[in-house]
């Protein structure tokens, strides 16, 4: 027995020896991806067995300072914004004052028909999954693209394809989504989430920048490939606070941009993974149904493989199944992906760095998280 228990104890030491080995090879995997990228910062976490086992930053979070870059900075983390407007959406569902299947049109109080098929319902779960016909060529940070009452080009905002018949990936949908999610619960949209989605977890973050600390900011570069320099992006934390100051309810929603317009950082968004990673359940009890959650996740288009704000990819880790999503917007990139089964999950925030796309997804962004990804998962 005495024996046995020695033994154990020396892989336990032989494991842990191991696993300091892996985390002292990121480092200098990320700095070899700063001298041959261009990268202003990065900022990430990696998930095992439910727990966040790695967190760090590398960079900048201000070039004309000189500030670094460190955990608790806070970026617009741009799309996978959208996987909490539609997480909101399923807690409504679930209190049963929404219906997935229930027409859009009446959901935001005026007409919502693709012209060429007016008798086609377009519906809620349709917004959340991209297969509603409508597109962002108008515009979507305002409803008034695609009211007929106030744009004359409203047809437009709608593909020739039949609503469910076709995927087009659409900011729009999801402005929409948040209109509704605030004339359905009474609370400004950025308060909805807030108290139902970031205060039960336990997370610093929000869509109404005037409501965080402007200090914890990291600096969002837009990256110049013609002038090969980083430029500063200010409407990335435009606080649009006149705007707000004469607010619509139930209209004027895009000002958040429930699409894109959180602000989190990497650690905390880390945390709110768990949760999508646990099926909506977190310690302190569940977000969503295990039912709801699953939902989100499953692809209705077999195609594109997305469900509501989430999408499956094989392409993120070559080969390796993930969950998850993106954001692209003023030169910053994110991802957040996992998997449900394997309990581990992957976080990468770039504040800015070169645009370029290898394999459906942002190079700095996919080569970061294979560094993460071969160091702390596939050799744990």
């Amino acid at each position: 027995m005495k024996k046995k228990i020695i033994y154990l104890f020396s892989i336990l030491i032989l494991l842990s020896v191991k696993t300091i080995a892996q985390v002292e090879n990121i480092a200098p995997a990320i700095q070899q991806i700063f001298k041959e990228e261009k990268v202003v910062g990065l900022s990430v976490a990696v998930v095992k067995n439910n727990k966040i086992i790695y967190a760090n930053s590398f960079g900048s979070s201000n070039i004309e300072t000189g500030a670094p870059l460190i955990n608790n900075n806070i970026f617009r983390i741009a799309s996978i914004s959208k996987s909490f407007s539609a997480s909101s959406i399923m807690q409504l569902v679930e209190a049963g004052k929404l219906d997935l299947n229930e027409d859009v049109s009446k959901l935001v109080g005026f007409k919502i028909r693709n012209p060429k098929y007016p008798e086609t319902v377009i519906t809620l779960k349709l917004l959340l999954s991209h297969l509603s016909s409508i597109n962002d060529s108008e515009g979507y940070f305002s409803l008034d693209y695609i009211n007929p009452a106030k744009n004359p080009n409203w047809q437009k905002c709608y593909n020739d394809y039949e609503p469910g018949k076709g995927y087009q990936y659409c900011n729009l949908n999801f402005n929409m989504v948040g209109t509704i999610i605030e004339r359905t619960s009474g609370e400004r949209f950025d308060q909805y989430v807030k108290h139902h989605i970031l205060d039960p977890l336990g997370l610093y973050g929000g869509y109404c920048v005037d409501s965080l600390d402007k200090t914890k900011f990291a600096t969002i570069y837009d990256y110049n490939v013609d002038s090969a320099k980083f430029i500063v992006s200010p409407n990335a934390y435009a606080p649009r606070s006149e705007e707000i100051a004469n607010y619509t309810m139930g209209y004027s929603t895009p000002i958040f941009s429930p699409t894109g317009g959180m602000k989190i950082s990497a650690t905390d968004l880390a945390k709110y993974m768990i949760m999508h990673m646990n099926y909506g359940k977190y310690k302190g009890g569940r977000i969503m149904s295990k039912r709801s959650s699953k939902l989100m996740q499953t692809p209705l288009s077999d195609e594109e493989q997305y469900g509501f704000a989430i999408e499956n990819t094989t392409k993120m880790v070559d080969g390796v199944h993930l969950t998850g999503h993106t954001g692209s917007a003023y030169g910053l990139f994110s991802a957040m992906f996992f998997d449900p089964k394997k309990k581990y999950g992957i976080v990468v925030i770039s504040n800015g760095c070169h645009p370029e796309y290898k394999g459906g997804y942002n190079h700095v962004i996919k080569r970061t998280v294979n560094v993460l990804y071969d160091n702390l998962i596939a050799n744990p």
